[in-house]
């Protein structure tokens, strides 16, 4: 057997088998060839086809990215937090994977048409004149951390899945019983009789002592104290303070100019008033008629009486009259002339130009500030994420916040303010930037520790693409108490408003107690000496200033002749259902079909999250908890 095996070793491909085990050794080590042996370096399998690492990683950081923007700023990212973000996008890498299994299956395809179509015709991706903007895809690529061409694929898998989920969920009706329940919930409407006991009405009581006053303010400290303010400094970075800082020169203004001509030409327009015939002889008739004085309304009725129709269209360009030959005829005729018949695609049409506005085109000095404001907002845009960057970089070697170069399109703020962004005094601290950037900017304000300024954090707003901010804590003055001898006739006031407000609470509750006992609205009225007002009839959602909003929402929950007594800020309300109407869908068809449409939405998307869910479970997915976890765990 020996002889036999060293036979077998002096043969070339055994040779060669232990050439390749002596070079593996040489270049990773035993170690890591032992390790390699058997290990799966997948990430998730699906029904045959595998989920690789590098293909979760981008849509596991977008998800990280987007998970971090919804947290208070300077707030960091929880490993739990962390390990329910991976998940999510690995389930939804799953799904998707599954669906995709489903479209193969099906051979459903996406042609690069509506590809195409589908990207121009997104809002977010067209300007203020409705045509495509590039350079809003490209920001919205960069805020996402996407290629175009992952993008475009993304967008790809969105339409395929779209048809087949289309095709499931076709059929979606919600049940009648469903529908009409909806309906009365949201129709049903009620009014109320009622007994307003106001407070100002209770006569003022004997001046409290000294001790009450005391007591009182022990048990109100929360109304008399000074929030926590802090003095602080902080820079922003947003298109607007950047594009200050920007030059163009009048050449590059003239080329934008030329290059978006279309934006600056207001096109003609034409108000036209047109009668249809089903045939040339009809349409002749109703030509004649016209001619001869009949007015718009008889010529209507006429083109009715004929088979055909009039139509009226007001400032319409030629591109939105419907049919080309009319648009052709409108805008080749005078005012106040008569052309046609002229053979359209409904059939064959007379009609009248009521008014006609001719186009404009504004020249580029009548356009130049509009196109100065266009390029410097796109070159602002395109450099925020450098500036911003740099900025970062100078605050990482230690730089505060006042040594920040001024070429950098940095806006700054300094002042005292408190947790609602209000200074000292009670004013909105005079913060510049959109709201969202305001808010983000007050909370790390309060949430970031005194001393070195925070690094620069991006704020999403919405249409308008991002804004930067850093902030730098000098001082917190913490929250105080105001002494009892500085708020003294605050206290009082409070006092006496309290000792009314019982008064009548006590009032209030004895009528209740009456109602509940038997007796009517009218009679406890006429005992207290108090009048009995009726509310008009509202939805549970609806708004009438004689229905306070107090007794709106405990109303819809009595059953009738059952009373309630609500407190408002001005008064207690003892009140009874009075009107209850439940409309009849029959009555009105237009929002019981409304209801419909909603639950059919709801319905549509639950087959289609159900359809997902068992193509996922079809599938049979299973992860590597081993590669998993180190997504979670870096």
């Amino acid at each position: 057997m020996i002889t036999a095996f060293r036979r077998h070793l002096e043969t070339w491909p055994v040779r060669l088998f232990f050439a390749l085990m002596v070079a593996a050794f040489v270049v990773w080590g035993v170690g890591d060839v032992v390790r390699l042996i058997g290990t799966k370096t997948w990430l998730a399998k699906v029904g045959g086809r595998t989920i690789e690492p590098q293909q979760f990683q981008p849509t596991f950081q977008r998800e990280l990215a987007q998970a971090q923007r919804g947290l208070p700023p300077g707030q960091d990212m929880t490993p739990a937090l962390r390990r329910e973000v991976a998940a999510r996008a690995l389930q939804q890498m799953i799904e998707q994977v599954a669906v995709t299994r489903e479209e193969s299956r099906l051979r459903v395809v996406v042609p690069d048409a509506a590809l195409r179509a589908a990207v121009f015709g997104m809002p977010a991706f067209r300007d203020k004149s409705g045509q495509f903007d590039r350079a809003a895809l490209d920001q919205v690529l960069r805020a996402n951390n996407m290629t175009e061409g992952e993008f475009l694929s993304l967008m790809r898998s969105d339409l395929a899945r779209a048809q087949i989920l289309d095709a499931v969920t076709a059929g979606a009706a919600p049940p009648d019983t469903l529908a009409r329940a909806v309906f009365a919930f949201e129709t049903e409407r009620r009014s109320a009789s009622l007994i307003e006991l106001p407070f100002a009405a209770v006569p003022a009581p004997p001046a409290p002592t000294e001790a009450e006053l005391r007591h009182w303010y022990a048990n109100h400290t929360d109304q008399f104290r000074v929030p926590e303010f802090r003095r602080l400094k902080a820079v922003i970075l947003t298109t607007e303070t950047v594009a200050k800082s920007l030059d163009v020169p009048q050449s590059e203004l003239q080329a934008w100019y030329e290059a978006h001509k279309a934006q600056f030409v207001e096109p003609a327009k034409r108000s036209i008033e047109v009668a249809i015939a089903p045939d040339q002889a009809k349409a002749q008739a109703l030509a004649a008629q016209w001619r001869g004085g009949a007015d718009w309304a008889a010529v209507q009725k006429a083109a009715e009486a004929a088979g055909g129709s009039g139509v009226a269209l007001d400032a319409a360009t030629e591109r939105q009259i419907p049919d080309a030959a009319l648009a052709k005829a409108a805008f080749a005729a005078a005012p106040n002339e008569l052309a046609g018949p002229v053979q359209a695609a409904l059939g064959w049409a007379v009609l009248r130009v009521t008014s006609a506005t001719p186009g404009h085109e504004q020249s580029f000095e009548q356009a130049e500030s509009t196109v100065r404001a266009k390029v410097l907002a796109e070159r602002a845009a395109a450099s925020l994420y450098d500036r911003a960057g740099k900025v970062d970089d100078l605050l990482g070697t230690g730089a505060g916040l006042d040594k920040l170069p001024a070429d950098l399109g940095l806006a700054g703020v300094t002042g005292t303010l408190d947790a609602k962004g209000d200074t000292p005094d009670g004013t909105p601290a005079p913060i510049p930037g959109p709201p969202e950037l305001r808010k983000a900017l007050v909370e790390a304000a309060f949430s970031h520790p005194p001393g070195p300024p925070s690094q620069m954090t991006e704020v999403q707003v919405p249409g308008a693409g991002s804004a930067f901010y850093a902030v730098e804590v000098e001082q917190v003055i913490p929250a105080s108490q105001k002494p009892f001898e500085q708020v003294r006739d605050q206290v009082e006031a409070g006092w006496v408003q309290d000792a009314r407000i019982k008064a009548q609470e006590k009032v209030a509750a004895e009528m209740l107690a009456a109602l509940r006992g038997g007796e009517s609205l009218a009679d406890v009225a006429a005992k207290a000496g108090r009048t009995v007002r009726t509310t008009p009839l509202v939805t549970r959602d609806g708004q009438d200033e004689g229905m306070p909003p107090q007794l709106q929402r405990a109303l819809f929950g009595l059953k009738p002749g059952e009373p309630t007594m609500v407190e408002t800020p001005d008064a207690f309300l003892v009140a009874v259902p009075d009107k209850i109407e439940t409309p009849d869908p029959k009555a009105d068809p237009a929002r019981y079909n409304t209801v419909r449409d909603v639950l059919t939405r709801a319905t549509a998307s639950d087959l289609a999250q159900g359809f997902a869910a068992a193509l996922r479970a079809r599938a049979e997915p299973r992860v590597n908890q081993s590669v998993f976890d180190s997504f979670v765990q870096q």
